[in-house]
Order: C-alpha cells, then structure tokens, then sequence
C-alpha cells in the first residue's frame, strides 16, 4: 500500500503534466506481455514489424512487464506539455552512481527479471556507458514506435487533463480521486493506492503531480521521494485510442440534426481535439469545424483552449440530447 498524506497546501499543488517518456516505458511492457494488455494489440501488430532489426535487449533488461522500473528513465516532466528530446537530454545527464544504483535495484523489485541479471551487472560496472548506449536506444525505439502515434496520444491525453481538470475544479480532490482508477482512494487527507510495495510520507508541500497514461493501462504506477510524488493512471477514453471506426449514431437523433452531426456529439462524450475527431469519423477537419461551428451555435458543444489545441465537449444539452436520442431509438426497437 501507497500512502500520500496530504496537508492542505498539498491540495492546492495538485497538478497534472504527461510524459513522452512515461509513455515509452510503458509501451515497453505492453510488448513485454501484450496478452495482459490487450487494448494494445492493435498498435502492437502495427510496430512490431518496424522493430526487426532493433536490439532492445538492455531496455528490455530494464523494463519488465511488472515491477519497479529505472527512475532515471522516467524523470518527473518539468512541463504541463514535454517534449520527448528535453526529456532524452535530462535522461543523458543521470549521474552515473544514480544510473548504477537502479539497474540493480530492478533486480530486487522486478519479476521476470532473472534472466537478465547477467546483462544488468555488466550495464552497472560501466554506468556512463550504459547510460549513453540505453539512451540512444530510447530515441531510436520512440521514432520507430511511438513517434507515429504520438499526435493521438497526446490528444487523449490532453483530454484526459481537460476533464480531470474540470473535476477538481467543480467537485474537489474528492471528486478527482473518486473515478481516477479502482486502486485509487481518497480518505480526506491522504491518498491510498494499492500497491504490492510499501511507502508511506507526507508530501510536505511538495504537492502531487497527476499523469495521465495510454500504455499504463490497466494499472497505475507510482513514483515515491526522493523524486517528485508522482501518479500515472489510465487516460479517461483510452479504449478508444485504436478505433478505427465509430459506433453508428441512433436513427432518431440521426433524422434530428443530421447523420454527421450525430456521430459528432456522440463522439463527443468526451472532450476532443478537431484533429482527434476528424482522425475517429474518417473526415477532414475541416468538416469537422464547420459541425461543430453549428453545434455550438446550438448552444450543444462547448470549446476550451489547452496549451496549443482546442478541446470541444459536449454542454449539458448537448449531454440530454445525446442520451434523449439514444433513449427513443431503443424504445422504438423495443416496440418494433
């Protein structure tokens, strides 16, 4: 068991940020055991191909499909919005005593990690090299991997922040903690998360950061003092990351504002980038604004501005609407 206590200071520095690199671990450990991780599937039989070729045997000594990973190769992001290379660089400058003391202490706290024992003490006795070669490894599997990929995660990631946001805001750390993930649990003046490992601390004013994760799914992660207090939860919407097509919309709601606009405001259960809606209907973003530009002259849609994008979701007629129209075409179905 994890336990944050929080003064209430703390509360006022919740904050959220998301990591390329966060992101990268993980997706390590989809590849290490995608059978646990199925959601994935999907980006795992797109990227494989492009890895032939790539030794990733020292990452994969590093991250296995359980337990701790290297701290180094998940710095705490300095931003609400980091970039991958700022991330790398900060990766490149772990000192080399840091870099050696956790590739042992995988060993220590890592199943699967036996096999690679061999292959880590080598990697601790000359750290600085290891620490370059993992390093460059790192660039080389994000460009082949993630780089791709990574316009739609970072949407929904962005409307991951949006939606918690806007939860603290209106319900409090009560109201953020309550639906972040079944492991989570708030007590008033402490966090609970369900670990197999132990640690419990004050935050002592330095607050907790909130990182919303793709890969991380069905689990959460932890990041405990020394470092930044970190937690990585599943991205809200991340069973839709690999959709390649949407749900057709109700027929009743359909014949009211128009088949597109329909899929639209269903599409919309969550907030989303124009981008992010134009990539899941199969249309040009362009069309996309135009709908939306009459949705929200309908008062149906509301648009928010999060660091460079717009993010729309749906308003509270917008919410009655869609769930009206979903209602009538199964009483129709029900009678017919």
């Amino acid at each position: 068991m994890i336990e944050f206590l929080f003064a209430p200071d703390d509360v006022a520095r919740l904050r959220f940020a998301f990591s390329p690199l966060w992101e990268l671990a993980h997706s390590l450990r989809v590849l290490a055991d995608p059978s646990r991780r199925a959601l994935h599937m999907p980006w795992v039989r797109a990227v494989r191909p492009r890895l032939r070729g790539l030794d990733l045997t020292p990452l994969r000594a590093l991250v296995h499909a359980d337990g701790y990973i290297p701290d180094f190769l998940t710095p705490p992001p300095e931003t609400p919005l980091p970039d991958f290379a700022a991330e790398l660089a900060m990766v490149r400058a772990t000192p080399a005593h840091l870099v050696a003391e956790e590739i042992l202490h995988v060993g220590r706290r890592s199943t699967g990690a036996v096999p690679f024992e061999e292959q880590r003490r080598a990697m601790a006795e000359q750290p600085e090299r290891a620490l370059a070669h993992v390093a460059d490894l790192l660039g080389a599997y994000w460009e082949a991997a993630i780089e791709e990929h990574w316009p739609k995660i970072q949407a929904l990631l962005e409307t991951d922040v949006l939606r918690r946001s806007r939860a603290l805001t209106e319900r409090g750390a009560e109201g953020l903690f309550a639906g972040l993930h079944e492991a989570v649990r708030w007590h008033g003046d402490r966090l609970a998360v369900q670990r197999t490992w132990h640690y419990r601390g004050a935050l002592a004013g330095r607050g907790l950061i909130l990182v919303p994760s793709a890969f991380v799914w069905p689990s959460v992660s932890m990041m405990t003092p020394p470092y930044r207090p970190m937690l990585s939860y599943p991205a809200y919407g991340v069973g839709t990351l690999w959709e390649t097509a949407p749900a057709a919309p109700p027929d009743a709601l359909a014949a009211l504002i128009g088949r597109r606009r329909a899929a639209l405001l269903l599409a919309l259960a969550g907030p989303a980038s124009t981008t992010e809606l134009a990539r899941r209907l199969a249309v040009t973003p362009g069309a996309i604004s135009q709908h939306l530009g009459v949705l929200r002259a309908c008062g149906l849609v509301t648009g928010r501005r999060v660091g460079r994008r717009v993010l729309y979701a749906r308003t509270a007629a917008g919410d009655a609407l869609a769930e009206a129209g979903g209602a009538i075409d199964m009483d129709v179905t029900v009678r017919d």
